[in-house]
């Protein structure tokens, strides 16, 4: 059975409208964001408001059916960001005013990695960089609540 409209906005306002993953704001996007199952139904997850997350395309995409990534420091297999089961600013800290998420702990560092939450493959103008280098001068990134380094 499809999620119903209801259930998506609900999933977008307790989102505040932002990406679960690497935070992109969807009113920044041209289209509305996708609606992500934290466990994949292909893995036994529901439709459930508590298994649902708000995701922009690149992250649905590249998450796939995921739930487990490498940590690129310890070289061990964890579990990916849960965004119903964690905080985000317990895993990802912003650098550079806004522009790179980085992994602040395992956990993090694997989703930043699966997820390729910085676009680390592009050259950096044909990257997620780029374009919130472009949000930042807009004044609506990074969300004011997340942790910022210089």
């Amino acid at each position: 059975m499809p999620i119903s409209d209801e259930l998506k906005q609900a999933i977008r306002e307790r989102a505040r409208y932002v990406c679960e993953y690497c935070h992109s704001p969807e009113r920044l996007s041209a289209n509305r964001f996708t609606v992500d199952h934290v466990i994949p139904k292909s893995l036994g997850g529901s439709d459930e408001l508590d298994n649902l997350a708000l995701a922009c395309r690149r992250c649905n995409e590249r998450r796939y059916n995921f739930v487990a990534g490498i940590d690129p420091d310890t070289q061990e297999i964890v579990p990916i960001f849960n965004p119903r089961k964690q905080k985000w600013e317990e895993h990802f800290v912003w650098l550079n005013q806004g522009v790179v998420i980085e992994g602040t702990t395992p956990i993090g560092r694997a989703t930043c990695l699966r997820l390729d939450l910085n676009d680390i493959r592009y050259p950096e103008n044909d990257s997620i960089r780029e374009t919130r280098r472009f949000w930042i001068q807009t004044g609506l990134h990074p969300p004011a609540d997340d942790p910022c380094q210089a």
